[in-house]
């Protein structure tokens, strides 16, 4: 099926076209007729499978020509709001809606500029949205659609009680859209209160790993961690790596000692400016930098297409967050591997994660990488079979995964 049987207008058609999109996904396939219709939706898939078109395509289509701020689309952070806004502005680039981002750790001024100018969709973080609101820069008595996306992010960060201010304030007769990877009691809770019978949307499995994602372990003891990064850097072909830490601190350290063996890295956290962020996030997507380094700000919807290998530094914090780490490679049906580093210390990590995917995490070793000699080793696991992208490296025990990118450099 194509995107052109889904009854969405000319200009709207060649958006998605001139975007580069070619069939629709599963959830843009079931989402988009429900939106069309004007009801409320509930939609939950894996990450990387196109939530974003799956509510910007129909509400572009609804819109039609400009007129008042007539959508708004709440994001957990700045990346994020960003990300959303561009693709709202791609996607209408043969109309004449107008769009804007309004986040934090910015100045006022361009925003309140294209504000004034009139725009058609809002998509906005809900702290800097607050700020408009109670300064009268931004009216919501005009919306007719909200998009709560990425709420169980929302959730984690503390933002709900924000959340249902700005939805008391939206107008009682509107559509509602929520969507999220994963929609715990608590997110029932508040979609009970903003929403009005919705239609429920699942795609896949919320604690499966994306199909098109190759992942496994190599344990290693705690002191070698940072020269087992730079093995698997070496023996992998790659288009792009993204790193993952659990602090700040952790990601920093991460990235300066990759920059001394002549990686080219970009950082993205929580303590970096915004210029320095969308720098990041700019070079990172055109190929300047091709390691990045984050946190976990990064594993939640951010949509760099490309990203062929994953790599968890550290091993994540909550069994969830492994599942979105990971999903930042193969999206959008492409193919991608993803590698956890895994000391020791990670063993009841490691077991929360199996428990909460329902699967065995494959488990591979590099020659001269012991896992480390002061706990024993946990049972060694099957070799993944028919994977067709592993071959031999490094003498006889240097598993790697290969793309036929464009590898070091």
């Amino acid at each position: 099926m194509s995107f052109k049987t889904l009854n969405l207008s000319e200009p709207v058609l060649r958006g998605i076209q001139a975007a580069g999109y070619s069939d629709p996904t599963p959830i843009q396939l079931r989402a988009i007729p429900l939106v069309l219709g004007g009801g409320d939706v509930i939609g939950s898939a894996q990450t990387g499978t196109g939530k974003t078109a799956a509510f910007a395509l129909p509400i572009l289509h609804r819109l039609g020509r400009h007129g008042k701020a007539r959508v708004l689309v709440l994001e957990p952070t700045r990346e994020l709001a960003a990300q959303v806004e561009t693709a709202f502005h791609d996607f209408a680039r043969f109309t004449d809606l107008r769009t804007v981002a309004i986040f934090g750790g910015v100045g006022y001024g361009r925003q309140r500029e294209e504000l004034r100018r009139g725009v058609d969709v809002i998509v906005a973080t809900p702290g800097r949205l607050m700020d408009y609101l109670k300064d009268g820069s931004i009216n919501l008595k005009d919306l007719e659609v909200l998009v709560l996306d990425e709420v169980d992010h929302m959730l984690d960060m503390g933002f709900l009680p924000i959340v249902r201010d700005i939805i008391g304030r939206c107008p009682r007769e509107r559509q509602t859209l929520l969507f999220s990877a994963t929609v715990p009691p608590e997110i029932l809770a508040i979609a009970s209160f903003a929403l009005r019978n919705p239609s429920r949307i699942e795609v896949g499995v919320n604690r499966s790993v994306n199909e098109s994602v190759t992942h496994a372990m190599y344990p290693v003891g705690y002191a070698q961690k940072f020269d087992l990064l730079l093995a698997l850097l070496e023996r992998t072909d790659f288009d792009s790596v993204l790193v993952f830490s659990r602090t700040k601190h952790g990601a920093d350290k991460i990235a300066r000692k990759l920059k001394a063996a002549n990686h080219s890295v970009a950082v993205l956290h929580a303590n970096r400016s915004q210029n320095q962020r969308l720098e990041a996030l700019a070079g990172f997507k055109s190929g300047k930098y091709e390691v990045m380094v984050a946190t976990d700000i990064a594993a939640r919807g951010i949509d760099v297409a490309g990203v062929s290998h994953v790599i968890n530094y550290d091993v994540p914090e909550k069994p969830e967050d492994y599942v979105h780490r990971i999903g930042r490679t193969g999206r959008a049906q492409a193919v991608g591997d993803a590698f956890t580093i895994v000391t020791p210390e990670n063993e009841q990590d490691i077991r929360d994660i199996q428990r909460f995917i329902g699967a065995k995490i494959p488990e591979l070793k590099l020659e001269g990488f012991p896992y480390g000699p002061y706990e024993p080793r946990p049972e060694r696991l099957p070799q993944p079979q028919g994977q067709g992208r592993r071959h031999g490296g490094g003498g006889g025990g240097g598993d790697r995964f290969s793309r036929g990118g464009r590898g070091r450099r």
